[in-house]
């Protein structure tokens, strides 16, 4: 679908392009990018990276194009209702007074940032502006994302605490898995941020605006990686509790077998089919198992005094 919205104290959606609006085109079909390359002249094949989820963020130029990938988050649920967290590409190109956008998967920046505009009564229109305003935009999410996923820790490690619950490690895994991505994207985002910082030398643009992308992309990345590192040093701390656990079953178990191997001896022993000078005894049953009860204690004693369960 393509929309076109102009910008006067926030975005609004118009019904025809005009000069300096925004082009935002989400999930094109084939006829909507004829038009586009009509219309703009733009890239095609720029256009077609974006469909592949991997595709890396970066920065190209082509034909006067300014041609910029940058990575989003975006959250969803699966079958099981299980919250997932991941990122996608969004293509941002720019040529004089053009200014698009192409997303094929959907996310919440976008649509956020034109609410936001309103609400915030948003002048900065020009293109380049306007793509730091995006990056900063996408950066917020980014950390509202990463608060999220720290209450979702929160939560895990309540439970895990309460009781050592396989689900709850692999939902504890499964946020280290969406940390990576979210670090691996913001990094990319950092790189594209500081190859456009250098471009922009030479054009006209906000600079306390870029500063504040810089400032927010290294806090997004920072929180990222301490929630890693935290994550990270939990599951260390499930593992050695798991093993600590095991391993006082193991004592237990081994406890257990030993002492019941000397009921087991004695019953041998007597058992043999050989006088041993009791098969006449009418005490001689109760008489081997006194005798199996007593070394049983003391074997338990032993066990006790020696430190085993320690």
């Amino acid at each position: 679908m393509i929309s076109y919205w102009k910008c006067k104290e926030g975005f609004d959606e118009i019904n025809l392009w005009k000069s300096g609006c925004w082009v935002k085109v989400d999930n094109p079909t084939a006829d909507e990018l004829s038009v586009l390359q009509e219309r703009f002249d733009v890239p095609l094949d720029f256009i077609h990276d974006a469909e592949d989820i991997e595709e890396r963020p970066r920065v190209d130029h082509d034909a006067g194009w300014m041609l910029v990938f940058i990575r989003v988050p975006r959250k969803h649920t699966d079958d099981d209702t299980e919250t997932i967290f991941s990122t996608a590409p969004l293509a941002i190109l720019i040529r004089d007074d053009v200014f698009i956008t192409v997303s094929y998967y959907d996310n919440e920046v976008l649509d956020d940032f034109i609410a936001w505009s309103r609400r915030r009564r948003f002048n900065g229109c020009k293109g380049h502006d306007l793509l730091l305003s995006l990056m900063l935009s996408t950066t917020v999410w980014y950390l509202k994302y990463l608060k999220q996923m720290s209450n979702m820790m929160n939560a895990a490690e309540d439970r895990l605490e309460r009781k050592m619950d396989n689900d709850e490690l692999m939902r504890m895994m499964g946020i280290g898995k969406f940390l990576i991505y979210f670090i691996t994207s913001i990094k990319g985002n950092a790189t594209v941020l500081a190859r456009l910082k250098m471009r922009l030398r030479s054009l006209p643009h906000d600079q306390d605006l870029l500063e504040d992308v810089e400032i927010e992309t290294q806090q997004a990345l920072d929180t990222a990686e301490i929630y890693s590192n935290i994550l990270d040093r939990q599951q260390e701390t499930y593992s050695s509790i798991i093993g600590n656990n095991l391993n006082r079953i193991m004592k237990t178990l081994t406890v257990v077998t030993i002492l019941l191997m000397i009921p087991t001896v004695i019953a041998g022993y007597y058992g043999m089919n050989v006088p041993n000078g009791m098969e006449n005894w009418p005490h001689g049953f109760p008489f081997a198992i006194a005798v199996s009860v007593l070394l049983m204690a003391m074997g338990y004693i032993f066990i006790r005094h020696s430190k085993f369960f320690k």
